[in-house]
């Protein structure tokens, strides 16, 4: 039949580029993260991944086409990390809450595990680098934040629509600052000067800012009374009128 391999002749194996670039852009990221980006090398990377010097030169023509491939991919992973938290905290019948999928996006966004640590210490060096290397394109990695800050002004702006924000506070501004706390947050974790718990109370406080009329959806405990509104005990009959 035409069109079809004889009997004894060797079927070539089909070869999924994507995947193995992917594989590739994961060796390079295994390796940055202990060793740090700039002394990763392509030949560093061909043995993490356990191909050849050549085949890496095929799908990466240059070491900064085969970063941004890789830091693309880690972007994306942190993209679909914070959609797989927010569809968690959906519940049926009801709608997540702006102030819920806010706080998921920006939680996702602290260095509280290895993948994140990853990201953060892969992302942090290709940006350093690309202030001073002309070769090293930043824009797609800067028009993945601006869309994280495009989502969070539109969830803002759901809850202004909803009263759960008030309307005197700028969408755009808060979610641009919002953006730069995060990325100011991680670093403090990434170093040391700070733990995850401590940078999650600092969202918590901010988020209560915007969102003065609701708290997180999960509680620990009831809420404390501040001491101002403790009255004293008064008669059951009183408390009825």
């Amino acid at each position: 039949m035409a069109g079809r391999a004889g009997y004894g002749e060797r079927v070539p194996k089909r070869v999924d580029h994507q995947q193995r670039r992917r594989q590739i852009a994961d060796a390079l990221l295994r390796v940055a993260a202990e060793r740090g980006l700039h002394a990763t090398g392509m030949r560093e990377v061909a043995a993490e991944a356990g191909v050849s010097l050549r085949l890496v030169q095929y799908y990466f023509g240059t070491k900064e086409e085969l970063m941004l491939f890789a830091t693309q991919q880690l972007a994306a992973r942190f993209g679909e990390r914070g959609m797989a938290r927010i569809s968690r905290l959906k519940q049926p019948g009801s709608p997540v809450r702006p102030r819920d999928v806010i706080a998921a996006i920006l939680a996702e966004a602290l260095p509280a595990d290895d993948e994140m640590r990853t990201f953060y210490v892969v992302y942090t060096a290709y940006l350093a680098l690309s202030l001073t290397d002309p070769a090293l394109a930043i824009a797609p990695l800067v028009q993945n934040s601006g869309a994280v800050t495009g989502v969070i002004a539109a969830q803002l702006r759901a809850a202004q629509a909803a009263g759960e924000t008030p309307d005197r506070l700028d969408p755009d501004l808060e979610a641009f600052s919002l953006m730069a706390m995060s990325a100011g947050l991680a670093t403090s974790v990434l170093a040391g000067q700070s733990s995850p718990g401590q940078a999650q109370a600092v969202i918590d406080y901010h988020l209560n800012r915007l969102f003065p009329a609701s708290g997180p959806a999960l509680r620990t405990s009831t809420p404390r009374r501040p001491e101002a509104e403790v009255l004293p005990a008064a008669p059951s009959s009183s408390l009825t009128r």
